[in-house]
């Protein structure tokens, strides 16, 4: 497994086990998979509506706590810092932890200023290991990191062969803020498996489509949470660190860059009014 260290000296694994869309009922199953695959980082939030089943698997899987790297997100619905405080104090109880390893605002809207005032405090407290943000695109991120007290350590943003979010990840590395890809497969939208440079690239390292995207994320400096509900794919998703993509392969990949989401832009009012619905 290889690490990041974060910018306040929290080393992060660098690849990490997404339970986004896993249905409640599912996800003790899935993250106790996945653990037994070799994952040590698992990611959740509280819009996900299973960190119980993520914080069953913490208790069952066998492992000291500290072997772990535990995420979760503030939603929209509990921004501002009450809010927030209550929340997080309810996550720690789903998670069944006394701390969360990484804590992150999912979503920059509402009162998020206040959202991340109750994180500073709760990573003061030692209930956070290290507190960030997600979706947070650059002018956001730009004001918040110059006006908090604690730069946010991590920004997780979509990430992947068709948004590679060279523009992004610039003005994070200026901050220190590490970024993390959600979607690093893009859900599988614009026939990403079928690509016919990715499927070149992959053929000549004799590695599956999802390993060569993974592996182009991982030498890019990106985090990567895949998510799978299958231990089998989970297992294929884990075994991308015994090969190396050459400069040549890497700059192929890179080309794929449309610099646009495949999912929804904060800039259009309409993917704005709909967060706001699910907000309240």
């Amino acid at each position: 497994m290889n690490y990041v260290t974060l910018n306040n000296g929290v080393k992060m694994p660098q690849l990490g086990y997404g339970v986004y869309q896993t249905p409640p009922e599912e996800t003790e199953r899935c993250v106790l998979d996945a653990i037994s695959v070799g994952y040590r980082s698992i990611d959740t939030a509280q819009a996900y509506y299973n960190e119980a089943g993520v914080g069953a698997a913490i208790r069952k899987c066998g492992l000291p706590r500290e072997e772990l790297f535990i995420t979760t997100k503030v939603w929209i619905s509990n921004a501002g810092y009450e809010k927030a405080k209550a929340s997080i104090a309810d996550s720690l109880k789903k998670l069944n932890t006394d701390y969360i390893d990484l804590l992150l605002i999912h979503q920059p809207f509402s009162d998020y200023y206040g959202t991340y005032r109750a994180m500073e405090e709760a990573y003061k407290a030692g209930q956070v290991r290290a507190i960030g943000v997600s979706n947070f695109y650059p002018d956001r991120f730009i004001d918040l990191a110059n006006f908090c007290e604690i730069v946010p350590a991590v920004n997780q943003v979509e990430t992947h062969l068709f948004q590679q979010q060279k523009t992004a990840k610039v003005v994070m590395q200026k901050y220190g803020t590490q970024i993390e890809s959600w979607g690093p497969f893009a859900e599988g939208r614009n026939d990403y498996f079928n690509n016919p440079v990715l499927g070149e690239v992959a053929a000549r390292y004799g590695k599956t489509p999802a390993q060569t995207a993974l592996r182009f994320l991982l030498q890019s400096g990106v985090v990567v949470i895949p998510k799978s509900t299958h231990k089998e794919r989970m297992a294929e998703n884990f075994e991308v660190f015994d090969f190396e993509l050459d400069a040549e392969d890497m700059a192929k990949l890179e080309a794929l860059d449309t610099e646009q989401s495949l999912f929804f832009s904060h800039y259009d009012p309409q993917t704005v009014e709909w967060f706001m619905t699910v907000a309240k």
